[in-house]
Order: C-alpha cells, then structure tokens, then sequence
C-alpha cells in the first residue's frame, strides 16, 4: 500500500504548480485577443494611437506569456516523475492531446509571437494583423488540447481497460476530442482568461484615467476592455451553466457536494444561496434556498432529481463490493493470462473495477476487506463538501460582482462619462485580483471536486503516484515553491514597472513620461 503522507505531498505539490502556471495562462489566453482587436482597427483606420496601444499591451502581455511557459514546462514532467503509474496506466490516452499540443499549438503559438514582436518594420500592416491573428489562434489551440486532456480525467470516455496490457488504451479518438465535458470546459476556461485580460486593460486603464496620463489612450483601452469584458464576462455564466450540466451527467458527486445536498430531493431541486454544513453529522443545520433553480440548472427539466450524497454513497458502496471481483478477476489474469473464468468474471464487472481499486488504500487484498474498510472506501468516494460549497459560490459571487462593473463600464463608455465617474474607475482599479481568484476557485471546484479519482471512476488518485521518498518530496515541493515564487515576484515586478511607464515606454513622443525627442 502507498503511504498517504506519500500521496498527499504529490497532490500538494502538483496543485502547488499547476495554481501558481494558472495565475499566468488567463492573462495570456485574454490580453491576445485584445491585441488582435486593437490591431484591427489600426488595419482599419490607420490611426497610429492603435497601433501603439497594440505595442504597448502587447508588451505586457509577452512578459506574462514569458513567466507563463516557464511555469508550465514541470508541469507534463511531473507525470512522469511524481505519477508514474498514472503515466503508465492512461498514457496512451492523455499524452496523445498533450502530444498534439506541443506539435502543433505551441509551436505555432511560439513561432508568431516572435513575429509580432520582431515584424512590426518587416511586415505590412495586413500581414501583421495576420501573424497577432494566429498567435490568438495558437493560445487558444494550447488550451483546447490541454482542456481535452483534462476533461478526459473527468469524463474517461473513447477508451477501456485491457487486461492483455493492463492498461487503459484508446478505442475512439473523437470521442475523446468531442467529450462534452472537454469541449464545455474549454469554452468556459478560454472565456474566463478573456475576462481576466479584459479586467487587466480596464484597471490599468483606469489608474492612467484617475492620475489623468494619455487621457485619449486610456479612454480607447477602457472602451475596448469594457466591450470585450461584458461579453466574455456574460459567456462565462451562459457557458459556467452548461458546465455544470455537463457536470451533473458525468459527475453526480461533484455536483452533491457543491450544492451541500445531503439527501435526494424532489425534482425540481432547490438552489442553495448560502447553507450551515455539518460534515460530521452529514447535513445542513440551516440553509438559504431558492425553489426549483438547481433542478431546472442541473438537468434541464422539470421532474428529473438530482441524486444526494447519502443515495450516492449507498450506490457507491455497491459498486465497491462489486469492484472487489474485479479487483480480484484481474489479479488472477495477471497470474494467468489464459484463465477463462476470471477473464468472464472481469468482463462481467468491468464497469466497477476503478471502485474495487479504492479499496487498496485499506489493504493489499481486496478479498479480505472488512465491511469497515469498505465504509471508509464509500466516504471516499465524496470530497470534502464545505470546501466545495463555498469555493463555488465565492467564484460565481465574483462573476456577477464582474457582470455588474463592466456592464456599468461599458455603460458609461456609450455616454463617453468614464472619467467624470472616478467612483467607477476606483471600483475598476480594486477589482483587478478578482479574475485571478474565480480562475483558481475554479479550479479547485474541478479538481478537488474529482477526488478521490485521478481519472473519474476509473483510477484512484492513490493507486496513481510514483515511488518516491517523503524527504525528496519535500525538497522538490519547497524547490518549487521557492523558485515560483520568485518568477511571481518578477512578473509583478515587470508588470507593475511598465505599466506604471505607460505608452511612454514605447518611446514614441507621443505620451507622458518619456524625452521629447524619443
């Protein structure tokens, strides 16, 4: 059996990168398509203010993309040195979208972003707007692939066991592109780096309002980021509602615990606003709720339930004591692959063997499992519901607290009073952590909320890690977060200095903060 201390610090340490790779990859995923926009009307009008605020954005947003790879090249490395038996178990599967990825979007991404910096004399206006055009178009393939890949983890279709190699291989290659919970996942994960980028142009935009620097570049930034963040800002809550969809058909556990709903109600459920959550006693002592909204939300209908934790765990429990001839079937055929009573017995229960699997955090053989270990493998099987419950309300608190700034950004874009409403631009100027914090709530509601499962009823998350000592776990963990850290720091940094500079930085004579003669 694995140490849990052993599986906890590989988790930690994974969530430690893969948190610190997202405070970069929004930014980057949003500020791209701003450019493009910019540039357009440069294309367009022939107006060189776009073309510097272009440069200038631009400029910020290639420290991100800089700090950003950087963070996320130890990321595919850890799967093969802190979760080699994941790597061995489903490599087949989700390297192919991490493969495609590496081929095809980031290098396209790489190749046209030296482009955009280095063409601006060597290219015409249209061919330039082409190259920051595909660069766009790379970011978003990186995350298309990544997303296929981890909404793979989420919903494993287009792929089975196979005893013969005791592993998981690919059975339709589509299937596994087209997953609703990849393709939902992706249009809501690139929607939000759009509102990130969008709230990053507007709080700096406002700042330059409020200390009244480059008023009429300021005021096309603010109204470009206005636009662009109203509408990313709404298609992150239409999209955020068909993930959770998604969801609710793949994940009946994750949603359970994100709405704290201990037992199974009549359709159409209630949405909880805010709840008291007993997780020892396994229920709510009070709740705020708003009739019918959950059901409606999670299944699109009317009579359809949403299953409780206790029905969950009950049907859970089944499936462990089921898992265990699985468990059992597939020990036997790694001994004797030409056993044909134990190849029918695992035929027969393939579907529960990942829940026999959870069993041997308890114990080397899953036969001898007590019924209390199999209790123990039941609970498991739901994530700490508290986390869940408030970590996605907190975020979709957020979302709405953004709906409401940029629609009254954009608002006051139309009656071109963004500067005579300085309580707007403050609001604006404080709000800049908020995207960054829904991102990582989100990702906690994603990934924590699949726990216990590395692959989602497939593999347990403790059957997934390499063999690796206590000690360097800790020495890499801290090496990470140390090292992190610093390009963190550096990011801030480098951020805050240029734009602090302004356009002025360009060097062009056009702005404040710079020689005359620049």
């Amino acid at each position: 059996m694995i140490p849990e201390q052993l599986v906890d610090l590989s988790r930690l340490q994974f969530a430690a990168t893969a948190m610190y790779h997202f405070l970069f990859v929004p930014l980057t995923l949003g500020m791209v398509w701003l450019l493009v926009i910019m540039e357009s009307v440069y294309v367009m009008t022939g107006q060189v203010v776009w073309k510097d605020m272009t440069r200038f954005w631009g400029k910020l947003f290639g420290i991100n993309f800089a700090l950003g790879v950087t963070t996320g090249i130890t990321l595919e490395f850890q799967f093969g040195t802190n979760w080699a038996y994941y790597s061995h178990y489903v490599g087949d599967i989700f390297g192919a979208p991490l493969a495609i990825e590496g081929l095809m979007a980031f290098f396209l991404e790489s190749t046209f972003i030296g482009l955009f910096f280095f063409g601006w004399d060597r290219l015409t206006r249209t061919q330039h707007l082409m190259v920051t055009t595909l660069m766009a178009v790379g970011t978003n393939l990186s995350a298309l692939w990544i997303l296929i890949a981890n909404g793979w983890m989420q919903n494993p279709v287009g792929a089975e066991f196979s005893y013969q190699t005791m592993r998981m291989e690919m059975t339709d290659f589509w299937a596994v592109v087209f997953n609703p919970d990849a393709q939902a996942k992706f249009v809501h994960t690139v929607s939000a780096g759009y509102v990130t980028g969008a709230m990053f142009v507007l709080s700096v935009s406002s700042w330059y309002l409020l200390k009244g620097r480059d008023v009429e570049f300021a005021r096309r930034s603010f109204r470009v980021a206005s636009a662009f963040g109203l509408a990313s800002v709404l298609s992150v809550i239409v999209l955020g509602d068909e993930s959770g969809y998604t969801v609710g058909e793949a994940q009946q556990t994750k949603m359970a615990a994100l709405e704290a709903m201990w037992e199974t109600e009549p359709a159409p459920a209630g949405l909880k606003l805010i709840a008291g959550i007993d997780e020892q006693a396994q229920r709510n002592d009070w709740e705020v709720e708003i009739p019918w909204v959950m059901g409606l939300l999670g299944t699109r209908s009317a009579s359809r339930q949403i299953p409780g934790i206790h029905d969950i765990q009950a049907r859970n429990r089944e499936r462990i004591v089921n898992g265990i001839a699985a468990v059992a079937a597939l020990e036997a055929l790694r001994r004797n692959r030409d056993d044909a009573e134990a190849r029918r017995v695992l035929e027969a229960t393939r579907g529960d063997l990942g829940f026999g699997l959870l069993l041997k955090k308890y114990t080397a053989d899953v036969r001898q499992a007590t019924p209390e270990m199999i209790d123990r493998a039941m609970h498991d099987t739901v994530p700490r519901v508290a986390p869940m419950f408030w970590s996605f309300r907190i975020m979709v608190g957020l979302g709405f607290a953004m709906l409401l700034l940029f629609g009254l950004a954009f608002w006051s874009t139309l009656k071109s009073r963004c500067q005579a409403r300085p309580w707007l631009l403050r609001a604006a100027l404080l709000m800049l952590p908020a995207p960054w914090i829904a991102c990582e709530l989100g990702w906690v509601v994603a990934e924590y909320g699949r726990q216990p499962w590395t692959i989602y009823g497939v593999l347990p998350t403790h059957l997934s890690v390499s063999t690796l000592s206590v000690e360097s776990l800790y020495g890499s963990l801290a090496g990470f977060v140390g090292f992190y850290t610093v390009l963190l720091v550096v990011e801030i940094y480098l951020m805050r200095k240029f734009a602090r500079q302004g356009p002025g930085s360009l060097g062009t004579g056009r702005y404040q903060f710079e020689p005359a003669h620049a």
